[in-house]
Formats: C-alpha cells, sequence, structure tokens
C-alpha cells in the first residue's frame, strides 16, 4: 500500500506536547509558519521549509533554526502565514495535513479559520487533523468518520450546516439518523466509550475532542 503523504504545518497557537500528538507527525514533513517552528523541537521535527512575514518570530528561534530555507512575505497580504504553508504543502504532494497549534492561541479568528479550512480541505479529499495536544478536531462530511479516541474522552460536534441523518456510535449518547438544524448544541459535550463512528448523510461538522480520559473527573 502506498504511503500517504502526511505534512505537519506548525502554527502559531499553543501546544501541549504529549505521546498522542508526537505519534500524529511522526514520520511527517514539515512546514512552519512563522512563530509555530517554535514547536518543531519538542515534536523532533527539522522544517523543510519556513514562511511568513516573521513578525512573530524571536531572536532566539531565528539563531536556533537559522539553516531553514524561508519564503518571506510581506505583513499586508491576502492569506495568513498559515494558508501559505498548507498550499506549500499541497504543492510538495501533500494528501494528509495534520495542523499543530490550529486549536488554541491568543487569536480566536486563526483558530476558527484554522477549523474552516480544515473542513474545506477535506471536501477537496485532504486528510486533515488539527490539534493543541489539549484538543484534537477532523472535519465531519458526508459518510462515515471513524476516530481511536480513549475511552473517557470529551467530544463535540459543531454543526456547521445542517446535519441531515446523523448516526453517533461509540459514545455514552450515541444517536441514529437524526437531523441536527446549524448551530444547534445537541451534540455538545458527548463522550467516547471505545472508537467512535460518526455517519452523517449530509452536510459539514467539525467533531472536536479531548482525548484523554475524563471519565473520573
Amino acid at each position: 500500500m502506498e504511503k500517504i503523504s502526511t505534512f505537519a504545518i506548525l502554527l502559531g497557537g499553543g501546544l501541549k506536547v504529549d505521546a498522542r500528538v508526537t505519534a500524529l507527525v511522526a514520520g511527517a514533513r514539515a512546514i512552519a509558519a512563522d512563530g509555530g517552528i517554535g514547536h518543531a523541537a519538542a515534536l523532533g521535527l527539522v522544517p523543510e521549509l519556513w514562511v511568513g512575514d516573521f513578525d512573530s518570530v524571536t531572536p532566539e528561534l531565528e539563531a536556533a533554526w537559522s539553516a531553514v530555507p524561508r519564503q518571506a512575505f510581506p505583513a499586508a497580504k491576502d492569506l495568513t502565514d498559515g494558508e501559505i504553508a498548507i498550499n506549500e504543502a499541497i504543492s510538495r504532494g501533500a494528501r494528509r495535513l495534520i495542523m499543530i497549534g490550529a486549536l488554541a492561541g491568543e487569536r480566536s479568528d486563526h483558530a476558527l479559520v484554522h477549523m474552516l479550512q480544515a473542513v474545506t480541505l477535506a471536501e477537496r479529499g485532504f486528510e486533515v487533523v488539527l490539534s493543541s495536544g489539549e484538543e484534537e478536531a477532523v472535519p465531519v462530511l458526508a459518510g462515515v468518520t471513524r476516530l481511536s479516541l480513549p475511552g473517557g474522552s470529551l467530544f463535540s460536534i459543531l454543526a456547521l450546516s445542517d446535519l441531515v441523518d446523523l448516526g453517533i456510535a461509540g459514545a455514552r449518547y450515541p444517536l441514529d439518523r437524526v437531523q441536527i438544524p446549524f448551530g444547534s448544541s445537541r451534540t455538545l459535550s458527548n463522550a467516547a466509550t471505545g472508537d467512535v463512528a460518526i455517519q452523517l448523510k449530509a452536510g459539514r461538522g467539525l467533531l472536536i475532542s479531548r482525548p484523554h480520559d475524563f471519565s473520573g473527573v
């Protein structure tokens, strides 16, 4: 079986490194967006490219990663540094994108756009995972989405449109072909009881999990 080309996109949001995050990026090629290169050492990654306007880069990071090839862009531009990094990864053959530092940080607008980008990328056929270490997110589209989560992991499904015939298995609160309106809170705060399977006839969603056992909390 041909190995899927996986790229870790290192973004500027917060990251808590643990064994699960390290496993996510194991064997991946990496592209750093601006200050996201600060995650590289903890993940054991050496980016093959560093892109951005470099307005979030400290002198220490400059010195530590001076050997990494760079593509510099002006601060006034039409795309974020993160989207530039994603596009570059795709141009290099990426089919699976691990967006590290995508869910946490001071800029909720950036976190939200990362989530929306993940869904649009999934619609184009890419496999996408977003992670802050404490949380993970994956797009949910028509078909079946399967997730391996520790028992007791909390998860929610954000309905980014009406969700038609949503089914959830492997969870404390299973569903069977339920209609979920856009923006509904019904699918928040579920918990995994084993491997989770999401089935959807039509619609767009995003599953956000805390992939740690919270059953005793």
